[in-house]
């Protein structure tokens, strides 16, 4: 099984900073990228929350507009699907995507390489394609070999 550990740390009122981990063989985290989400709430609001926390199995969605724009947006990779986070109380499609603002997020976890705060105080993220080319391998080759890949997500 491989396992990553979105960690939360910084909470805006419209966004969320976290860092993502995998998980080495020696049971050593690895960091590989930052990630940024809508606000936390405690009531669930379509579009306008982060996803709340737990453990989540990860497979590949091969249809949808998101995956055709994703295919030739990422034919280098190759891009197999998106990464699709299963059975999220009240969200149905969550993926791991680019993105690099709260706006681009609609409820799902977009991942950057480096973190920023706005004038306004909200969290960003920068070099978002480019932490999606690095992550997506590590994590679509073993669902596509039928390895099962879990997301924790934990608030610090």
């Amino acid at each position: 099984m491989v396992t990553v550990i979105l960690e939360r740390y910084g909470f805006g009122s419209d966004s969320t900073l976290g860092r993502l981990w995998s998980i080495n063989s020696t049971g050593e985290r690895d960091f590989e990228c930052f990630t940024l989400e809508d606000e936390r709430r405690e009531i669930k609001i379509a579009g306008e929350t982060a996803i709340p926390t737990g453990t989540y199995e990860l497979k590949l969605r091969t249809e949808g507009g998101m995956h055709e724009k994703y295919l030739r947006k990422f034919m280098e990779l190759p891009h197999r699907g998106m990464l699709w986070l299963q059975n999220v109380p009240d969200f149905e499609w969550v993926y791991l995507h680019v993105g690099n603002t709260d706006d681009d997020s609609e409820g799902c976890p977009l991942v950057g390489q480096t973190p920023a705060v706005t004038e306004r105080g909200e969290f960003m993220v920068y070099k978002s394609t480019a932490a999606y080319r690095a992550l997506y391998p590590k994590l679509a080759e073993p669902i596509s070999d039928g390895e099962k890949v879990v997301l924790q997500i934990k608030d610090k």
